[in-house]
């Protein structure tokens, strides 16, 4: 009698879930991995942390556990001072993206604006292998700048075209 596959294919999957999502670092995982760090903050800079948030004349080490490892960093002066700039970058789905006949345009059928009329196009060239689906395009949406190793100032960004995050 033959075995059935899905124990073990449940089993493969659930290993490979655990092991994509212990790349995922949360706030908790970062202090669990560094509780020195977070025992040196004051309480205050410590609850600040729990939530996610930083404030000005925060420690490098305070924003690290609060908003993780930044995508980027920048070097530059202020005021005579050398700082160093900390972005954090977010994804989004451009489900409309460089298609043939501009934006709007899905796969082989499309709809346009031509003189104040909507005009149904269809693409008989359209090869859904050469043109995507969607397109992921990554923004800067937070950024936190230090001076001597002290948050000196921070900003949120809204997404391209102002509208909320996808």
């Amino acid at each position: 009698m033959k075995r059935p596959y899905c124990p073990l294919a449940l089993t493969l999957i659930i290993a490979f879930s655990a092991l994509f999502l212990s790349g995922c670092a949360t706030i908790d995982y970062r202090i669990s991995q560094h509780p020195e760090i977070f025992q040196n903050l004051s309480p205050s800079d410590q609850a600040l942390v729990r939530q996610g948030r930083i404030r000005e004349g925060m420690t490098q080490d305070a924003v690290w556990l609060a908003w993780g490892s930044p995508e980027q960093k920048g070097f530059g002066r202020m005021k005579g001072h050398p700082t160093e700039t900390w972005i954090y970058r977010a994804y989004y789905n451009d489900y409309y993206g460089p298609y043939p006949y501009g934006y709007g345009y899905y796969g082989a059928v499309g709809v346009i604006r031509h003189h104040h009329r909507v005009v149904t196009v269809y693409d008989p060239f359209y090869d859904p292998f050469f043109y995507p689906r969607f397109a992921p395009v990554s923004y800067p949406y937070k950024t936190v700048t230090f001076e001597n190793g002290r948050v000196v100032g921070y900003q949120g960004l809204t997404p391209p075209g102002g509208g909320a995050y996808y």
